[in-house]
């Protein structure tokens, strides 16, 4: 069995900050859907996911995160993407999604 997808949640302020780790198939995806949906139920004001120790993502992982986009985006919370390695940043510039998300290099761009 491997480790759920989220390994840590952090709070700055209204912010919850989620840290995901691993890699994100088929498998992972469905937890981690759930995992953000329980934190969008504690309704924070904006998400940032870092993804800096996600060693690989496949479309079912990515098509997670365009559920919570959605979300978020009708609740009104503000998404943001960091520090994602150059294999999972690829992934969304390959779909084009890198212009959907909000994209940081560091998860403190992305908080300031």
């Amino acid at each position: 069995m491997s480790k759920a997808p989220v390994t840590d949640i952090r709070w700055n302020d209204k912010t919850a900050i989620v840290d995901a780790a691993g890699e994100i198939d088929l498998h992972q995806s469905a937890v981690l859907q759930q995992q953000l949906l329980d934190v969008l139920d504690q309704k924070p004001d904006r998400m940032i996911i870092n993804l800096a120790n996600v060693s690989y993502m496949d479309s079912s992982g990515v098509a997670s995160l365009v559920k919570l986009l959605s979300r978020t985006r009708k609740n009104g919370i503000s998404l943001a993407l960091a520090a994602p390695t150059k294999k999972v940043r690829a992934i969304f510039e390959i779909t084009r999604l890198d212009s959907v998300f909000e994209i940081f290099d560091t998860e403190q761009e992305a908080l300031a």
